[in-house]
């Protein structure tokens, strides 16, 4: 174990009973964290399938061995084998290829939802919550409103208005998944928006911007960043519930959900072609559910 400049083993100067200094306070709070989400077997699996994920998707044009979109009509429906681990579909095209290669839509829709969701309704809630009176009235009616819709009816509404597409699915699921997190933002600053640091920074001169910005969104952050976690399998379900109706990414491109529905009238006869994607979608799911619950059990207090 390598040493820290005062002396004294690194592992020891991060678990210190008293810091002394605010960084090693946050390394502290972090090398604890990661030892409680270590000791999970089940998080660690699931935190190993999502870097598998994302490796899968960064080194896809190395990794598929044939073209995911090259068309061989004499090749078409072929059995996993030693040609085509996974076979090929109706069209020739190597199976194994276009999930590789799919793996890189799932994550760009993942990514862009999870950049504009979350963020969305962490600034809704947040104001919300500590504002109160009528803009918490205001801003809550909308979100109820939202929450009133399943989330796939709504997210179809949305992509018929704007039109089939990877882009339109995106912005149906973000549009369709803020109210969530803007219910946890609102909770989290009920709790701590009459604290005494509060107070104390309102008493200091900060501004209503600050006091948000700098202390309620940190405490607001490791709820929705456990609900993000969590909700990215859902999120990839969706899109690909979209893409099997025909209204999210469009082809030839290797979406997963879009490949179960060029498959399934072939389900009885040639399995594979369907049967393939389907396992990613699940395996991909599961690995996010299980991440999740292992971020809850460490930045959940109640949990502990």
């Amino acid at each position: 174990m390598s040493a820290n400049p005062n002396g004294g083993s690194l592992a020891g100067w991060l678990t210190a009973d008293t810091p002394r200094s605010r960084a090693q306070a946050r390394l502290g709070r972090l090398y604890r964290g990661w030892q409680g989400f270590t000791r999970n077997g089940l998080a660690m699996l699931g935190l190993a399938i999502v870097l598998g994920l994302v490796l899968m998707a960064a080194l896809a044009p190395w990794l598929a061995p044939y073209d995911p979109y090259q068309q061989d009509l004499g090749r078409r429906l072929i059995p996993p084998g030693a040609a085509h681990w996974l076979g090929t579909d109706a069209f020739g095209r190597d199976i194994l290829s276009r999930i590789l290669h799919g793996s890189r839509l799932t994550l760009y829709i993942v990514a862009l939802v999870t950049v504009t969701a979350p963020i969305a309704g962490l600034a809704i809630g947040t104001v919300s919550g500590y504002f109160g009176g009528w803009v918490d009235a205001a801003l809550m009616r909308i979100t109820d409103i939202a929450l009133a819709f399943p989330k796939l009816i709504l997210a179809l509404a949305f992509v018929s208005a704007l039109g089939p597409g990877i882009e339109s699915a995106i912005i149906a699921i973000a549009i369709t998944s803020w109210p969530a997190y803007a219910r946890i933002a609102r909770a989290e600053t009920l709790t701590i928006r009459h604290s005494d640091f509060i107070q104390a920074a309102r008493l200091q001169g900060a501004s209503s911007a600050r006091i948000i910005l700098g202390h309620v969104v940190p405490l607001c952050s490791s709820s929705l960043i456990v609900r993000v976690t969590l909700d990215m399998a859902g999120i990839i379900l969706t899109a690909a519930g979209l893409g099997f109706l025909g209204l999210g990414a469009q082809p030839p491109l290797p979406e997963w959900g879009a490949m179960i529905a060029a498959g399934r009238q072939y389900v009885l006869d040639q399995w594979w072609v369907a049967t393939m994607p389907g396992i990613a979608i699940f395996i991909v799911s599961l690995g996010f559910n299980l991440l999740g619950d292992g971020l809850r059990d460490v930045l959940d207090p109640k949990s502990r």
